[in-house]
């Protein structure tokens, strides 16, 4: 199964279950900005310990990889669980809704963007950027979060909230990086 198709298949699922979703990470950041490969899917969803057994019903082995425990001990310790396509390596991260004040403000601004035929609930621009620069500052400074926010930066200029993007570079303490984010922009 092709990534898309893999994409496809969850987010299906997903809303059949009723469970909220956001997708994020390259993804989004390939809508958004300038596409590239990557080999996992990065999914924010709102999940209960009920909605599990569904979850992993919909995606039997040995075609797929999801663990019944992981994913409940995910939902408890509001962390993350992965779904794993065994035939082609493919992998979806599924990342539990914190309570995180960013996190459930990034959650409520997802939009339904169409792609490919496929309708799905994507983190805004903004929030790809901010959730980009924030993982460039967490994995010690690493190029390819930094370009990836850059890129959709570039991309939706003068559509981007930058009130909310400065608001948000402070709160999440990322500020040197969206500032050399904006200057790259300028001179790039």
């Amino acid at each position: 199964m092709s990534q898309q198709k893999l994409l496809k298949k969850v987010i299906q699922v997903l809303e059949d279950a009723g469970i909220q979703y956001m997708v994020t990470g390259a993804v989004a950041s390939s809508l958004q900005g300038e596409p590239r490969t990557t080999h996992d899917i990065d999914i924010i969803v709102a999940i209960q310990e009920s909605d599990v057994k569904e979850l992993v019903k919909a995606f039997p082995p040995p075609g797929y990889y999801l663990d019944e425990a992981s994913a409940v001990n995910a939902i408890n310790k509001h962390t993350m669980f992965n779904l794993i396509d065994a035939k082609e390596g493919d992998k979806v991260d599924f990342w539990i809704l914190t309570s995180e004040p960013f996190d459930q403000s990034r959650f409520s601004r997802r939009y339904i963007e169409e792609v490919f035929g496929l309708r799905m609930q994507v983190s805004s621009p903004e929030d790809t950027i901010l959730a980009k620069l924030r993982w460039a500052k967490l994995s010690g400074g690493s190029e390819k979060q930094f370009i990836d926010a850059l890129r959709v930066y570039e991309v939706q200029f003068g559509k981007l909230d930058i009130n909310y993007l400065e608001h948000w570079a402070k709160k999440l303490d990322i500020e040197s990086l969206w500032k050399r984010l904006q200057n790259e922009a300028e001179t790039g």
